[in-house]
């Protein structure tokens, strides 16, 4: 099966490269590029080093090698790596001490023989969808340069893009994952609430944080999160499911019963994201259209819930540190610390209301697409769009249609898409492939066969 980190994977394995040789070509290419696109807050080049020559040595030795042993990635930089800092974006973290240990996920993926490059670039505590970081500058678009990369994992979805490593973790709450993957032209996977462990990630809102991988293609996706799954007993969340690999299922020819989410998604849809539907409806056969009355309503809770928590754990430091926090959210930030528990219970009742509602439509349906952006990335700076005849706020705009959908724990594969209208043709715009609880394999499964019909894919720039 095809896949740019795959075939990475294999060169090294079967030495036709050294993982030391293709570490010191990622790094010339991080230094030479992300000068235009700011995905790094930070490099790891004596970890890197350290890593990439330990796989060398072990081929040397006739040793078998793991699953990704050499391939460079790097991570959104909330998430724990030994002996750094971990900003989440904010520099009121900038002074805190190291991580003493590595998070889960970059364990596994150390385990697995990957080498980590360095940390990437986000929206302040994960609180955006643009990664328009007043401390440590906005990410740019590789597609276009004056366009946003999307958030709050705009640095994750912007090095993939751009070609600078070919696999990266970032986090979704509210979207973080699915908007910058839309917007940027590459694979995103936001799993089942409770799949992979956060252990060692800085929290946002521990009812709605999920973590997940970016990667060029279907395969390569696929092949990370088969790495990363896993109980952890230091994530209450992680429930003990068994591992649920996924990579040999994109082989399948079994049918998939696809229908596109009409209503909410449509209303909110922009005519480059409804054009992406329609062009990921007729590669899928999915002729029915299905709506989940409540969306608007999920949304709505996921705001109640995202204020509130977010809120309470920066509560304290607000009061001692206002000034260290970006205008984008400290604001908001506040007002949540004050948001009543009632609406928060009432909140938690609304999600599960919609949860029920979209458990009713995988009794008929696999999969449903929905637009992941509603139109494609904005220039950065843009305070505001007009969607439906009316003039809405940019960024919080952007997660009008990932919102709903991760306010109830839905696994979600965004495929990059080229929908190809007018003054925006040359950016994409993906789509959300929604599966059922636990179901990771059918969303992945269904941007596969977008791949293999031509419509999903990320374009080298």
């Amino acid at each position: 099966m095809n896949s740019a980190l795959l075939d990475l994977a294999r060169q090294i394995r079967n030495g036709e490269r050294s993982a030391s040789a293709v570490l010191e070509a990622t790094l010339a290419r991080i230094r030479t590029a992300d000068a235009r696109y700011n995905c790094f807050t930070s490099l790891t080049e004596a970890r890197a080093r350290q890593e990439a020559a330990a796989i060398d040595a072990r081929r040397a030795r006739g040793e078998a090698l793991p699953p990704l042993a050499g391939v460079p990635y790097a991570v959104k930089n909330l998430f724990d790596t030994a002996d750094e800092v971990t900003l989440a974006g904010g520099r009121v973290n900038a002074a805190n001490p190291p991580a003493r240990r590595d998070a889960t996920l970059v364990a596994r993926l150390r385990e697995a023989g990957a080498v980590l490059v360095g940390a990437l670039n986000m929206d302040e505590h994960a609180y955006g969808f643009t990664t328009e970081n007043s401390h440590y500058g906005a990410c740019h678009n590789p597609h276009d340069l004056a366009r946003i990369a999307g958030g709050s994992s705009g640095g994750s979805a912007a090095a993939v893009a751009g070609g600078l490593v070919p696999l990266t973790l970032g986090s979704d709450t509210n979207g973080s994952v699915r908007v910058p993957a839309s917007l940027c032209g590459v694979f995103g996977l936001k799993p089942t609430f409770g799949r992979l462990p956060r252990t060692g990630s800085f929290p946002f809102v521990g009812s709605l944080d999920h973590l997940g991988p970016f990667a060029a293609d279907a395969a390569g996706l696929a092949a990370a999160y088969d790495l990363l799954q896993g109980p952890d007993p230091e994530d209450v969340a992680c429930g003990q499911r068994p591992l649920e690999p996924v990579l040999a299922e994109l082989a399948s020819a079994r049918p998939l019963r696809v229908a596109v989410l009409g209503g909410y998604f449509a209303h909110w849809a922009g005519p480059e994201a409804r054009q992406a539907v329609q062009m990921a409806a007729r590669a899928l056969d999915a002729s029915a259209t299905v709506e989940l009355a409540s969306a608007a309503q999920a949304r709505a809770a996921a705001f109640v819930i995202t204020a509130a928590e977010s809120g309470a754990l920066h509560r304290r430091r607000l009061v001692t540190h206002y000034d260290y926090y970006e205008p984008h959210s400290r604001d908001r930030l506040v007002a949540g610390s004050l948001v009543p528990a009632a609406w928060v219970q009432q909140a938690q009742r609304v999600r599960q209301r919609a949860y029920r509602e979209a458990q009713a439509l995988f009794a008929d349906y696999d999969v449903l697409i929905a637009p992941a952006t509603p139109v494609p990335a904005t220039a950065i700076g843009t305070q505001s769009l007009t969607l439906a005849g009316q003039t809405l706020p940019a960024r919080a705009s952007m997660g009008l249609l990932t919102q709903p959908v991760s306010c109830l724990g839905l696994p979600v594969c965004v495929a990059p898409l080229w929908p190809g209208i007018g003054a925006d043709a040359h950016l994409p715009l993906g789509v959300q492939l929604i599966a059922a609880p636990w179901r990771e394999a059918d969303c992945l499964l269904a941007a596969r066969r977008l791949e293999q019909a031509g419509i999903a894919a990320t374009r080298p720039i």
